[in-house]
């Protein structure tokens, strides 16, 4: 039976990848396989194990406790993510994102791609690459007019945001699970990966300083006096400032990083309601619906991804149940014998990021290697996985975006980008094999 369950994930797995071919959202198969591989296991019967850290082993278990760790564990991920998103959303409720667009005003083409990269390798460390991709290309859109020379940029600014989500424990979806999961510390993380990140996105950057359509200057009319919210750098500043204290809310009280961002969305919510000139309601009237309530919390609320937050449980639920029964721990004892090499099989996740989902990659190498934390292995795996996307236009979650947004084709990406982004990872992941020697 338990081939069943690896049968029920490839096929889920499979379904997720070809999402847009299927016309299916990810989270209709994500959540499909979670509920189906946890039955088998309940209905045969199956031993249930979770690895002892004091013994190094397998241990068996109940599988009432097994289920309620696993999803213990995954709460803890998705109600931080709700918690950020939120903010996020608050900020844009306060237009707080237009502030940006005021250090945007070279008009070279060159020097646009550096503002472009900075602004899109930092903002992608604080409030996650999937956001930042998005807000760029928005400002993106109102200073270029030529959809040719846009793309490029669009192009460029996936690198960077994916890059930026790396050395960050709040920047990607994948480093926070490792976060979360007590594989990387916060200094640590940042010590190991910041340069090989500005590499992987410097070595793309400065090749295509030299490329042909970036020379010369922007035509475009850009609005130079364009007026924004009243409280817009207000809540910019805030907001960012919130979701960076987690980390450190989690070092001062060794609390789980939800409660971090819990305390940082509580504190936002209330500025946002007092700026608003609204009181403070917990409810929302019966004679007034949503779409009339104008509380910036419950409007923000009303935004968020859940299709996204879904497809995580399932996902996450799914490869835990591959973990329970030991399925996972098997394959890593196979694949260190058939692979010596461990860096071979970390940057082999890299390429496999670019092609498929990164967030059950990295939730099945969590269940995979049993190394203790801040081991180099965690930080190369952030690394590989992050900006290992970037390779192709499907192979990220801002790479999705930006395609939708721009309608950039798959294949001129491929014959245009990929090249620069795999430069950029080689590069990248060379530098940090080097810092790991330097470092030991």
């Amino acid at each position: 039976m338990e081939y069943l369950l690896i049968i029920i994930f490839v096929l889920g797995y499979l379904t997720i990848t070809l999402e847009h071919t299927l016309k299916i959202d990810k989270l209709i198969p994500a959540i499909t396989m979670m509920a189906l591989m946890w039955a088998v296991i309940s209905l045969n019967h199956l031993n249930v194990y979770h690895f002892d850290d004091v013994l190094k082993q397998l241990v068996p278990a109940h599988l009432d406790e097994t289920l309620l760790h696993h999803f213990g564990k995954t709460t803890e991920i998705l109600i931080f993510l709700i918690g950020a998103m939120t903010i996020v959303e608050i900020i844009d409720y306060f237009d707080g994102f237009a502030t940006i667009k005021g250090f945007v005003k070279t008009k070279s083409k060159r020097k646009l791609i550096w503002v472009l990269i900075v602004l899109g390798f930092f903002l992608s460390a604080v409030i996650d690459n999937l956001t930042a991709t998005i807000i760029l290309i928005s400002i993106l859109r109102k200073i270029i007019k030529d959809r040719e020379l846009r793309i490029w940029y669009a192009s460029l600014i996936v690198i960077a945001a994916n890059a930026g989500g790396a050395w960050t424990p709040i920047g990607d979806v994948t480093t926070t699970m490792l976060w979360i999961a007590n594989k990387v510390t916060t200094i640590n993380l940042m010590k190991y990966l910041f340069i090989p990140s500005v590499i992987s996105v410097l070595i793309p950057a400065i090749i295509a300083t030299f490329l042909p359509i970036f020379k010369g200057n922007i035509s475009t009319d850009v609005q130079e006096n364009e007026k924004t919210a009243k409280y817009s750098s207000v809540m910019l500043y805030l907001g960012l400032g919130g979701i960076v204290f987690v980390p450190i809310f989690k070092t001062i009280t060794h609390l789980p990083p939800y409660i971090g961002m819990m305390f940082s969305l509580a504190i936002i919510a209330i500025v946002a309601e007092i700026l608003s000139l609204r009181k403070f309601k917990m409810t929302i009237p019966d004679d007034e619906g949503i779409e009339g309530h104008h509380s910036p919390i419950h409007k923000s609320l009303s935004r968020i991804e859940l299709p996204s937050v879904l497809f995580f449980l399932g996902i996450l639920m799914a490869v835990a149940a591959l973990e329970s029964v030991g399925n996972l721990f098997h394959f890593a004892a196979w694949l260190k014998i058939a692979i010596p090499n461990i860096d071979i099989v970390v940057l082999s996740l890299g390429f496999g990021s670019a092609v498929i989902d990164n967030v059950p990659l990295v939730a099945a190498s969590i269940g995979m290697f049993s190394e203790v934390i801040d081991n180099p292995l965690w930080h190369f795996i952030a690394f590989s996985a992050g900006t290992g996307g970037s390779m192709l236009i499907i192979g990220s979650a801002a790479g999705v975006v930006a395609m939708g947004m721009e309608k950039i084709d798959f294949f001129w990406y491929l014959k245009n980008i990929s090249w620069l982004a795999l430069l950029g990872f080689l590069g990248g992941s060379g530098m940090f094999i080097i810092m790991r020697m330097l470092l030991a």
